[in-house]
Formats: structure tokens, C-alpha cells, sequence
């Protein structure tokens, strides 16, 4: 084919250039939150794009891969409502030998594993749904902090403090270095719009030990999202 389109080249003289055509989707999800008149998404679009984005997670976890920068401008959202997840720059694959770099995850999306530099795992990718499901339900981001530091005391302000024997053991930070904060505020941010299933959803999301957080193969089946009419491939998966 090199041939036919630039005739008969030695090889030092052919320059190889890959070029990515995708298809065009006119707006992320932070714009489509901008654009959308006060109050902000009605319920049903919230757990329309939820329930995408974690079938989209599922497949990419079941393939063993972790995006590990997802955040509302790589959600992308077309005409009809359909979500694309984007910008697999940071994405790895997941293997026990593997050495992660910790610069990963957009501050306010960042995993608390993430910001202590501990061992992390597929996850972080669950705590970014939470906080993007959060940041739906409420039209602005659940924890924004300025600084590493910050974002983690602003996560256990709204989580709690973790317990000493929930703190990693392979992180130099003493767990005395943050304020303590007792209980989970999360429901009382979130219960005015979120029924009681979604309540329970996000918290399952947004716990601190990364092994007791909702897999997305299970977040999909959860009785949150059973008015969610589902296509052939998901119910035959």
C-alpha cells in the first residue's frame, strides 16, 4: 500500500506517521453539567450516564485495565445521550509485578491510596465514579481540595477519619497528622436528592479501604439502577 500512494521509496526515505481518527462527540461531561439549567441533571439522566460509565469501567476491569484519570471532562456525552469514556493516556494494565507511578488522577477525583502514595489497584476507578456520581447529584465537585494534603482532610471531613487500624501500613504519614472527623456526612449532603438505594451506592463507592469498595460488575446489578432498561449485550454479560 506505500507503494501505490508514494511509488517506489528505499525505506530510509519513507517518514511513518499514525494517524487516530475517532468519531466526534460534541461535549464532556462538565459542559453538559454547565450547560444544564438550574437545578442541575434531572435524577433520571444522573443514573442514565452513572450506569454507562460503570458498564464502561466493568469492561475495561474485567480486561484488566484501570484508567486511572477519570474525571468529567474524559465522560463524554453525545446527542442522544450515549457516554464515551476518553483520554486513556494514564491507562495501564494490571498485573501483580507492576511498579505504578503515583502522579495519576486529577486532584479532586484522586483515590485517598493515591494521594498517601500507597499500593493502589482498579480501585482508584471506582472512587472517581463516586465522586463524579457526587458531583451530578450536587452541580459542583465533592471534594476539592488545593493540595494533596487538603484534598485528604477534605475527604475525611464528608467520610470520617479512618480508624488506626484501617491506616495503611506502608505509608510514612502518622495517622495524628489529620483533624479527626467522626462519621460519614455524605448522606446528609446527598440524601435530599438520592434515594436510599443511591445513598447506599455511593458509600459503597467512596470507602477508604480500596478492597471494601463496590466493584463495578457488582455496582451495575445493584438495586440503585433496577428501573435502568437494559440493552442485549449488558443482560446477556
Amino acid at each position: 500500500l506505500l507503494d501505490v500512494c508514494h511509488g517506489q521509496k528505499i525505506q530510509s526515505e519513507r517518514v511513518s506517521l499514525l494517524y487516530l481518527v475517532f468519531e466526534y462527540v460534541e461535549q464532556d461531561l462538565a459542559v453538559y453539567m454547565e450547560k444544564c439549567p438550574p437545578p442541575g441533571l434531572p435524577i433520571t439522566k444522573v443514573k442514565s450516564i452513572m450506569y454507562q460509565l460503570l458498564d464502561g469501567i466493568d469492561f475495561l476491569h474485567t480486561n484488566r485495565l484501570f484508567h486511572r484519570d477519570l474525571k468529567p471532562q474524559n465522560v463524554l456525552i453525545d446527542h442522544q445521550g450515549h457516554v464515551k469514556i476518553a483520554d486513556f493516556g494514564l491507562t495501564r494494565i494490571f498485573d501483580m509485578q507492576s511498579v505504578l507511578t503515583q502522579v495519576v488522577v486529577t486532584l479532586w477525583y484522586r483515590a485517598p491510596e493515591i494521594l498517601m502514595s500507597s499500593k493502589y489497584t482498579s480501585a482508584v476507578d471506582i472512587w472517581s465514579c463516586g465522586c463524579i456520581f457526587a458531583e451530578m447529584i450536587r452541580n459542583r465537585p465533592l471534594f476539592a481540595g488545593h493540595t494533596e494534603t487538603d484534598q485528604l482532610c477534605k475527604i475525611f471531613e464528608i467520610t470520617g477519619t479512618p480508624s488506626l487500624g484501617e491506616w495503611p501500613e506502608d505509608i510514612s504519614i502518622p495517622i495524628g497528622a489529620f483533624p479527626r472527623f467522626a462519621g460519614s456526612q455524605l448522606r446528609k449532603l446527598l440524601e435530599a436528592e438520592l434515594d436510599s438505594f443511591g445513598l447506599a451506592l455511593i458509600e459503597e463507592m467512596l470507602l477508604f479501604i480500596p478492597e471494601n469498595r463496590i466493584l463495578a460488575k457488582d455496582a451495575l446489578v445493584h438495586p440503585y439502577f433496577s428501573d435502568i432498561a437494559k440493552s442485549p449485550s449488558q443482560v446477556d454479560r
